[in-house]
């Protein structure tokens, strides 16, 4: 991100707002309910368009990737699917839009341990099952980058440990994650750093270990830090 700006009317959602993603890290995205996380993954995904500055993606707009599957996958939202398929066909049909292979669905789905209800309607599939489904989706490409928004939502405790084992192995294996999220202690046991927005601009980024290195943790930040006003300069964390 540099300078990233989005405006709708009068309202500022996003404001000069810069940071960067290091490579084989899970960074943790975090704010209040409205600080502009949606917005600003939105942009980076080419979803809507920037009123300055610019998201970049490996260098790039998304739109500019040769291979956006292969470069980037994405849940944004968990209810994208046609309640009539099966969670198999829905994979199956978002792979030949892509031209990916159609052995790689079966491959996704077990990675994600969703085999077993893959004959399924998707209509059946509780939230954390649409959860798994959408992470699918976004595996297919077999990606080096992951956006998610709130993929913890809706998994049971056992999900939610197998989600922060999942995202650990794939940062570990050359994998960069970016993650939305608003449950703080879980987000303290994944990500590697944090890059933490209120009202639209940044506040503070801060690797883990350097907040636990002076006694802090990650919930009394960042509360201190979404607490003040909107006139407030990033904190030098």
């Amino acid at each position: 991100m540099r300078s990233l700006t989005k405006r709708f009317g009068e309202v500022v959602a996003v404001q000069d707002l810069t940071f960067s993603l290091e490579a084989s890290t899970v960074t943790g995205f975090l704010g209040p309910n409205g600080a502009g996380k949606t917005t600003t993954l939105r942009l980076l995904l080419g979803l809507a368009a920037p009123t300055a500055g610019a998201a970049l993606v490996f260098g790039r707009r998304y739109c500019e990737l040769e291979d956006p599957a292969g470069r980037v996958g994405a849940v944004l939202e968990s209810n994208d699917f046609h309640p009539g398929r099966s969670g198999r066909d829905h994979l199956r049909a978002l792979a030949l839009a892509a031209e990916i292979p159609q052995a790689r669905v079966e491959e996704v789905l077990a990675l994600v341990e969703l085999g077993p209800a893959a004959n399924r309607r998707v209509k059946t599939y509780s939230l954390g099952m649409r959860q798994r489904l959408g992470l699918a989706a976004a595996l297919l490409g077999d990606p080096e980058l992951l956006v998610l928004d709130e993929p913890a939502n809706g998994l049971d405790p056992a999900g939610v440990h197998w989600l922060r084992t999942f995202l650990r192995r794939f940062a570990d294996r050359d994998g960069t994650v970016l993650v939305s999220s608003h449950v703080l202690a879980e987000v303290a046991q994944t990500v590697d750093q944090v890059v933490i927005i209120d009202r639209g601009r940044l506040v503070a980024t801060a690797r883990l270990d350097e907040l636990a290195g002076r006694g802090e943790t990650l919930e009394d930040t960042y509360l201190e830090l979404t607490a003040g006003g909107p006139d407030e300069s990033p904190a030098p964390l």
